[in-house]
């Protein structure tokens, strides 16, 4: 797999570069967000793969990372990892919106970080082939319709961006409407991991979903057990 690391420290890029090559990856160096924009473009490299994964410093020299996150998801549909010393769940949130796939808190396990790529990878093949299916009937919760061959979430008939995640998790949540969902059993089936540090990026996605359907209700979290989708009255 081609890999973008986005990263203006030399030495942090080399040594990083070094682990992910021994697990196999292709990794194509940018120092700053201009030079990211240009290694995206599908005319950089017509004689190569795409990227597998974007991995995005936000501490960039010559742009906001959160503005660098969001030109990329306007160019490609190739999943974006935030890096960030931020560790709130706001600027978690609003990387989401902005359209990453998934965010590591500095500092952060290299076992970590290779098992969020590998996941981001994962959905990514596993949403190609759902977008290949013969269309089946979406999913209606009162405003809200998720049309699961293709991906496609809108309330009140306008569309959400979701991202993988945000989607695969709604997704599930949705088809049993009303059942509590372990977050032993959303994390298995969503992030394809045992993993356990995976229970925070959970709590962060579902505010994120919340925050972009508008609907905070939608989502109800049963305390000690998990989460369960409440169908809006009238659904």
């Amino acid at each position: 797999m081609r890999l973008l690391l986005v990263e203006d420290d030399d030495h942090v890029a080399a040594a990083l570069s070094a682990v992910l090559a021994r697990h196999g990856f292709q990794v194509v160096h940018a120092r700053n967000g201009e030079e990211a924009l240009r290694a995206v473009l599908p005319t950089a490299a017509p004689d190569k793969p795409p990227f597998g994964v974007v991995l995005l410093d936000l501490g960039l020299p010559d742009q906001d990372g959160y503005q660098v996150c969001g030109k990329i998801r306007k160019l490609t549909s190739t999943p974006v990892i935030m890096v960030t010393a931020r560790a709130d769940v706001r600027s978690r949130i609003h990387g989401l919106n902005l359209g990453a796939d998934d965010y590591v808190v500095k500092p952060y396990d290299t076992g970590e970080l290779l098992a969020r790529i590998h996941a981001v990878s994962r959905r990514t093949v596993s949403g190609d082939e759902a977008a290949a299916t013969p269309a089946d009937d979406a999913l209606r919760l009162g405003p809200v319709t998720i049309e699961l061959p293709t991906r496609r979430v809108s309330v009140d008939g306008v569309v959400v961006q979701l991202t993988r995640k945000e989607f695969d998790l709604l997704a599930l949540l949705a088809q049993r409407p009303g059942v509590v969902f372990r977050r032993e059993q959303i994390i298995s089936e969503v992030w394809r991991t045992s993993w356990e540090g995976t229970g925070r990026t959970l709590e962060v996605h579902v505010a994120s979903l919340r925050s972009k359907l508008r609907m905070p209700a939608l989502i109800e979290t049963v305390r000690g057990v998990g989460y369960r989708l409440v169908p809006p009255v009238g659904s």
